[in-house]
């Protein structure tokens, strides 16, 4: 639990190979903006990296990135892994062009709300749309 003091960490980065860094870095900004601590990992980053920055910073979401299209591969078995490290009620939030074909959006949000995301965004989200979702669902996880 924070104090009014803190800021709540949220980790931002980009996953596995991808190297595209537009809309982490747009998403970043936004959440520093709106009064939150932002853990920015960058591009090319591991689901262990991801881990370990939300265990070192006490972070209450992870925010991920992905426009090449291997997301699904990428980030496939995350939920797990943050369980297995204590994680267990962290808030995983993805966003970009998810897969490599195109296909209806209901099918790829329902794919990854599956793999333990709790928020799917599609290409051209605005920030703020996650920013909103982060704050109602923290309020979700701390009542419960």
């Amino acid at each position: 639990m924070t104090t009014a003091k803190e800021k709540i960490s949220v980790i931002t980065g980009v996953i596995g190979i991808d190297c595209h860094i537009v809309g982490t870095s747009l998403v970043s900004y936004a959440l520093t903006q709106a009064g939150f601590k932002v853990v920015r990992l960058g591009a090319c980053v591991s689901q262990q990296e991801f881990i370990n920055a939300a265990i070192e910073t006490n972070a209450r979401a992870i925010m991920i990135s992905s426009i090449y299209g291997m997301a699904a591969m990428d980030a496939e078995g995350l939920r797990g892994k943050c369980i297995e490290s204590g994680l267990s009620h962290i808030l995983l939030y993805i966003g970009g062009l998810l897969t490599p074909v195109k296909e209806k959006w209901e099918d790829t949000e329902r794919r990854f709300k599956e793999m333990g995301f709790n928020r799917v965004y599609p290409p051209g989200t605005l920030p703020q749309m996650a920013i909103d979702d982060f704050k109602e669902d923290l309020g979700s996880v701390d009542q419960a």
